[in-house]
């Protein structure tokens, strides 16, 4: 049998889809979810758990024998800096709660996410090295830099197998957007299919590297379930998929909503999404663990509205 997996933020954007891959993968009974609330369609098994009190997470993993822990939960980048201290205090506690917990209750693996979030001016804009200097002007992109550290150091220190990947931006019809400075690129999408022009939040051309929600779980299911001497990076892997500006994806959604219309009205997170990669090498991650993206932009907008579609069509 194999033991019990833990996911924090589950309900999320990531959490959703890697839960139920989770699920299909090692059995339901196999996977314990966990977030601040429970959904109302959830399906297995599921627990109150808010990671940043220290005595609840260690009663969940003793309570299911837990030895590998999937942590998303965190406050995102555009909603993170709205309250910068309060971002870094929540994203930091709780990461470092699941190493410490991970350590005394013997956890054997630890899948924590990073992102693009970590660079900042220093790094190369275009196929941005996974070893670039991270100087990242977010509070986010801080707490993901330092988590990254942590993991390395929970490594070297005490052993603990701790994995990470940066993830791009994520595009996926499952869920509805979280406070990202990608976000811009799911609601698109849902208003296409609504029939509603759209109102984006970064300029036309900014360009980002971004990621189908399929390929990040392939990639995160991939990375953790490779042999611990083949993880070369702890510190956290780049990852790449395509990368794209806003007005390729309205001329994508163009080709089957001819009538569909944007506009552009740049806002707060326009400034963030400056400072971030336009592109990402990920050479490491297809050297280590034989990394490959599946998804481009036809073929993401190809699934996105038909899943949404579908969806539409049950509401109406």
């Amino acid at each position: 049998m194999h033991q019990s997996i833990l996911i924090t933020g589950a309900n999320g954007q990531l959490g959703t889809v890697l839960t139920e891959s989770l699920q299909l993968k090692y059995g339901v009974e196999n996977v314990i979810a966990s977030d601040l609330r429970e959904k109302a369609s959830y399906t297995g098994i599921f627990e109150y758990l808010d990671v940043t009190d220290s005595d609840r997470l260690e009663e969940v993993i003793l309570k299911y024998n837990v030895k590998e822990i999937y942590h998303l939960a965190a406050i995102l980048s555009a909603n993170g800096e709205r309250n910068p201290l309060n971002t870094w205090e929540i994203n930091m506690r709780a990461l470092l709660n699941v190493l410490e917990a991970s350590r005394k209750n013997n956890v054997e693996k630890v899948f924590h996410p990073s992102s693009i979030a970590v660079f900042g001016e220093s790094a190369p804009p275009i196929n941005t090295p996974n070893n670039s200097l991270l100087d990242p002007l977010t509070s986010y992109g801080l707490s993901k830099a330092a988590g990254e550290n942590w993991g390395k150091y929970y490594f070297y220190k005490y052993g603990l197998d701790v994995r990470s990947l940066r993830y791009p931006g994520l595009i996926g019809y499952q869920s509805r957007p979280g406070g990202g400075t990608t976000d811009y690129a799911v609601e698109i999408y849902h208003k296409a299919v609504a029939g509603e022009s759209f109102t984006c939040f970064l300029d036309r051309e900014t360009t980002l590297p971004m990621m189908y929600i399929d390929d990040a779980v392939r990639a995160t299911l991939e990375l953790m379930e490779a042999p611990r001497e083949n993880i070369k990076v702890r510190t956290s892997y780049n990852i790449a998929g395509i990368s794209f500006s806003p007005a390729q994806v309205a001329a994508s959604i163009k080709e089957k909503y001819p009538d569909f219309e944007i506009e552009y009205a740049p806002d707060h997170r326009q400034e963030i999404a400056d400072q971030w990669p336009k592109s990402i090498q990920d050479l490491e991650a297809m050297r280590d663990w034989s990394w490959k993206p599946q998804f481009n932009l036809p073929k993401i907008t190809e699934v996105m509205i038909d899943n949404l579609e579908r969806e539409h069509e049950h509401f109406i």
